[in-house]
C-alpha cells in the first residue's frame, strides 16, 4: 500500500518544525564559531555522514567514542568498510582488557568522533561520562575531533544541559543497557554512589585555541538520545 500524502496542514506542521531547527542551529553555530569552533548545519542524516567522511584523510587512524549517534547514522559501518585504520572497540569478540588498550590507543589517534550529550545556544558542548575515555579524547590527544549532533542535543544553556543529560539522557541509557543504576528504577538523576554510576565526569567545551581541532556537525534530524 502506498503511504497517504501528508495533509497540508502536518505538512506545513513539519516544514515549520524543520524552520526552527535550522534556526536554532543557526543561533548555536554563530555561537560555536565565536568560540573558534567551526561547525555546519546539515539536513539530514545521509549528508552529515557524507560530510564527516570527507573530513577524514584516507589511511587515518580513526578512533570514535561510544555514540547511538554514531551507531543511527551508519558511519561506524562505513568507517569499518572504508580505506581507514579504524579503532573498533565495539566487536562482541573483545574481552574488557583489550577495549581498555583500544580506549587508550584512541587517544592518539589522528581522528577521534563523537557525538555531544548537549549543545548550548552560547556554543558550549557540554559532556558527561562514566569511564571518561570519550571526554578525554574530546579535551586532548586525537589532532582532529568530528561532532555529530542531532538538533535535539541543543538547549538552552549550561544548566538546561545538566538537566537533559542527568534526567532524561542518563536514565534512558540505563535502561537500555540493563544496568543496575536507580536511575533505570527511577526515571530521574539519584545521586547514586554505585559503582557502575554514569555520571562521574562532567566536561565543558567553552573555547578552542586551534580551529581546526574540533569540528561540529548538527544534522536536522533527531539522533540518538
Amino acid at each position: 500500500m502506498l503511504r497517504e500524502e501528508l495533509s497540508p496542514e502536518m505538512k506545513k506542521t513539519n516544514e515549520s518544525e524543520e524552520w526552527y531547527h535550522e534556526m536554532q542551529a543557526g543561533r548555536v553555530i554563530k555561537s560555536l564559531e565565536r568560540n573558534n569552533i567551526p561547525a555546519i548545519y546539515i539536513k539530514t542524516k545521509e549528508e552529515a555522514v557524507e560530510k564527516a567522511l570527507s573530513l577524514i584523510p584516507k589511511g587515518s587512524k580513526v578512533g570514535h567514542g561510544g555514540s547511538l549517534t554514531l551507531k543511527q547514522i551508519g558511519i561506524i559501518d562505513a568507517l569499518r568498510a572504508g580505506d581507514f585504520r579504524f579503532i573498533d572497540f565495539t566487536k562482541p569478540e573483545i574481552n574488557q582488557e583489550e577495549r581498555e588498550k583500544l580506549f587508550k590507543e584512541s587517544l592518539l589517534a589522528d581522528v577521534f568522533l563523537m557525538s555531544t550529550n548537549a549543545l548550548t545556544l552560547d556554543g558550549k558542548l557540554v559532556n558527561i561520562d562514566g569511564n571518561g575515555n570519550r571526554v578525554a579524547a574530546l579535551s586532548y590527544g586525537p589532532s582532529k575531533v568530528i561532532i555529530v549532533a542531532g538538533v535535539n542535543k541543543i538547549v538552552v544553556d549550561y544548566e538546561a544541559a545538566i538537566q537533559r543529560i542527568k534526567n532524561y539522557v542518563t536514565p534512558i541509557h540505563a535502561k537500555r543497557r540493563d544496568r543496575p543504576l536507580p536511575c533505570a528504577e527511577t526515571g530521574s538523576c539519584v545521586d547514586c554512589r554505585v559503582e557502575l554510576r554514569s555520571c562521574n565526569i562532567v566536561t565543558i567545551i567553552e573555547h578552542q585555541r586551534r580551529t581546526d581541532r574540533i569540528t561540529v556537525i548538527i544534522c536536522g534530524e533527531e539522533l540518538g538520545i
